[in-house]
């Protein structure tokens, strides 16, 4: 076993790397061999380090230094190009050994058409000095290229994040500017912007994540705006960010006004947005075209023709499976992943996580809390949570330390309140608990389908690898099916909810402005809209507005109307106010601007479902041709072949048999009588299914940007293929 013992070594070096992965000790152990031995190699060459650091910053790689990161690319690669080095000589010597079987025998076990392949076999008698060679070639070609790989794979990394990151920072942008154009049109300093800017980040997205880089350099490192922002302008992978924090320097550095800066910017930014709305259209719908051309038209066809010959020719069922199972697969899967670089951060959906439970401790708003406005409306009524009291007991105890016991009380039953409160959701409203979260609705529909495919599909009858499989495909399509519904009912629900909310938030922001311009208090206007009739967004602003008539002040009514509704248009709307009102208490421009955003970006967003609407019905079409054919197939042609195939055993002749009378007895249908037409109508039946699942998810990606979108597509075409295989006769 000595001899095996390099090979051990090699592949332990491999899962020692590896185990960073799950163990903190071993990633610092890691990080101390890499510094060792290649920390001061890293640091020699500075135009390399700086434009290695500059990959790493447009990447916005945290958490680690050039240093680090550099000496553990170079420890990588050369582990891994040691250990490829040993795997290549075993490797070689496998060969060697699996060659050792004569070139005639390979020769006979192979086709005709591939003898020239048993060549191959003389490497097993090569001299000892040529044997050297080989495995020289071999311990370099895998070490070398695999150490190559590595290296360049991981700065390569880099950039493919920095590419999708700018792609996102572009997406990201306009509604940036907007929010920061809105807190300086309330009165805001702009230093106090940027910290806003920062602190929504989450909200607002990689720009505001970028943006906050300068937000950093100026807090924590006294760096002055200007020169902040010309780092951004340097560092950022975007190349429209550049430009803006260029621009932006340039009018800090001149001391013009920033509000008119961002206002034209802002409205700049919004006529761009329509412009390249169009082109993401147009290059959706040359998507949508290339891939019924590609990948339905085209496989449909060459499925026609290999059958055909496979028929009246000679056996194509291997290679009829390989465009099945893999072609179709394989290439659908590479065109959504292209689909999706190509479209990333353009015209996608958006998700928020759901915040945190709101501080009790929050600070109220300046000017908001217990204030009347100029209609008349009462203020705040007081707020009774067991806090101070003035004076004493009867009995002589200070009344301020029993206040503070019930407050300590009231925290506790708060507390627990809040722990229960998913069963008291789900007791009071239990459908729509469940359907609120659409992946735990999958992971319960998939046991429930499991068992249903065991009751309807056990126990098989034993047989051939096809009659098994016949036995068991429908129902596992069927099961499949329902786990797919289950998810896309739960995930539809949810989207179509949010979708329902956002179409009320522009309204909701017009009226608050509209009220607000009037004279009327924030907290006034908040009332008075709650009483209006804003669909699916009235519900919540009830809740809001007694929210406030118990006591919280407007920001945090907000924040919990933002929390319950879980819409990211609502979040930026709400970061948008509450952080403007901090600033003044007329909001009302700030409320335009921000209804003014969102109503754009909801006009987009039904844009592209009215016009991508076409294109889905293509694909539904093209889906409706393919089933077709393979319907026809199964149902008229093969057993036409068949049944051309049946005076060949009685005696009789048919012209075309007669034809081939000479070459062998029956022409064309010596081979029809040997065709298994059970296995051609399965491979038919796994094909629709296929193309159903591939076109459902294709749909759902190019018609609203997710795959996610494309599950409600794949149970239908799953449903129909299976309600036409079962009407034909082969389920």
């Amino acid at each position: 076993m000595i001899e095996y013992l390099p090979l051990v070594v090699a592949v332990g070096a491999c899962l020692a790397l590896a185990l960073q992965f799950v163990d903190d000790r071993a990633d610092l152990f890691v990080t101390r061999v890499a510094l060792s031995a290649f920390g001061d190699y890293v640091g020699e060459n500075e135009t390399r380090r700086k434009a290695q650091r500059d990959r790493m910053r447009a990447a916005h790689v945290a958490g680690t230094t050039h240093r680090v990161y550099a000496s553990r690319t170079l420890l990588y690669a050369a582990v891994l190009g040691v250990a490829g080095g040993v795997i290549g000589v075993y490797a070689a010597g496998g060969l060697l050994a699996a060659l050792d079987v004569g070139e005639a025998a390979l020769r006979e076990a192979l086709p005709a058409q591939l003898g020239f392949l048993a060549g191959v076999a003389r490497l097993a008698d090569l001299g000892l000095g040529r044997l050297f060679v080989l495995l020289l070639v071999a311990s370099a070609t895998v070490g070398a290229g695999l150490a190559l790989g590595v290296y360049v794979g991981r700065w390569q990394l880099l950039d493919q994040r920095a590419a999708a990151r700018a792609a996102e920072i572009d997406a990201t942008l306009p509604r940036t500017v907007a929010f920061m154009y809105a807190l300086s049109r309330s009165g805001m300093a702009f230093p106090r912007v940027m910290d806003t800017l920062a602190e929504n980040e989450a909200v607002y997205g990689e720009a505001a994540t970028e943006l906050s880089v300068a937000v950093r350099d100026m807090n924590a490192f006294g760096t002055d705006a200007l020169t902040a922002l010309q780092r951004i302008s340097r560092r950022t992978p975007s190349d429209d960010l550049s430009d803006f924090s260029e621009n932006l320097a340039s009018v800090l550095g001149t001391g013009q006004s920033v509000s008119t800066f961002l206002k034209d910017q802002y409205e700049r930014y919004q006529a761009e947005a329509e412009a390249k709305q169009e082109q993401y259209l147009e290059l959706l719908s040359t998507f949508a075209e290339a891939y019924v051309t590609a990948l339905v038209a085209g496989p449909l066809f060459f499925i026609t023709i290999l059958v055909v010959i496979g028929l009246v020719l000679q056996d194509t069922m291997p290679l009829l499976r390989v465009v099945v199972y893999l072609g179709v697969p394989l290439g659908t899967f590479g065109f959504v992943v292209y689909v999706d670089s190509v479209t990333q951060g353009v015209g996608g959906t958006e998700t928020v996580a759901e915040s945190s439970l709101d501080d009790p401790n929050t600070p109220s708003v300046t000017g908001v809390r217990n204030a009347t406005d100029g209609s008349g409306d009462r203020g705040d009524p007081p707020r009774f949570d067991g806090g101070t009291a003035t004076g004493s007991g009867s009995d002589g105890v200070d009344a301020s330390g029993a206040g503070a016991n019930r407050w300590t009380e009231s925290r506790e039953r708060l507390r627990i309140y809040d722990r229960l409160r998913w069963v008291r959701r789900l007791i009071a409203s239990p459908a729509e608990t469940v359907l609120a979260s659409p992946r735990t609705v999958f992971l319960v529909a998939v046991p429930v389908a499991v068992v249903g495919l065991l009751v309807f599909a056990f126990p098989i009858t034993l047989g051939t690898p096809v009659e098994m499989a016949d036995q068991v495909d429908g129902p596992i399509v069927a099961a499949t099916a329902f786990a797919l519904a289950a998810y896309a009912v739960a995930y539809e629900f949810g989207k179509r909810r949010v979708r329902r909310i956002e179409s009320a938030v522009p309204d909701f922001l017009d009226r608050l402005a509209s009220v607000n311009e009037a004279g009327t208090a924030v907290v006034g206007s908040v009332r008075r809209v709650a009483d209006s009739n804003l669909e699916a967004l009235t519900a919540d602003l009830r809740r809001t507005r007694r929210d406030v008539d118990w006591g919280a002040d407007v920001a945090t009514a907000l924040r919990r109307l933002e929390r319950r509704v879980r819409s990211p248009m609502m979040s930026r709307a709400v970061a948008l106010v509450t952080n403007a009102m901090r600033a003044s208490g007329d909001v009302g421009p700030v409320l335009r601007i921000a209804a003014d955003e969102s109503r754009a970006t909801w006009s987009l967003r039904r844009e592209r479902r009215q016009v991508m609407l076409t294109y889905l019905i293509v694909i539904y079409i093209s889906f409706f041709v393919f089933l077709g054919i393979i319907a026809a197939l199964s149902v008229s042609f093969i057993p036409a072949i068949e049944t051309a195939a049946v005076p060949e055993t009685g005696g009789g002749s048919l012209p075309a048999a007669g034809t081939g009378a000479s070459l062998g007895g029956g022409g064309i249908t010596d081979g029809i009588a040997e065709i298994n037409a059970a296995a051609y109508e399965q491979l038919f039946f796994h094909a629709a299914t296929v193309q159903a699942i591939c076109s459902g998810l294709v749909a759902g990606q190019l018609g609203e940007g997710s795959v996610r979108d494309g599950v409600k597509h794949v149970v239908a075409l799953l449903a129909l293929t299976l309600v036409s295989f079962v009407a034909i006769g082969v389920v």
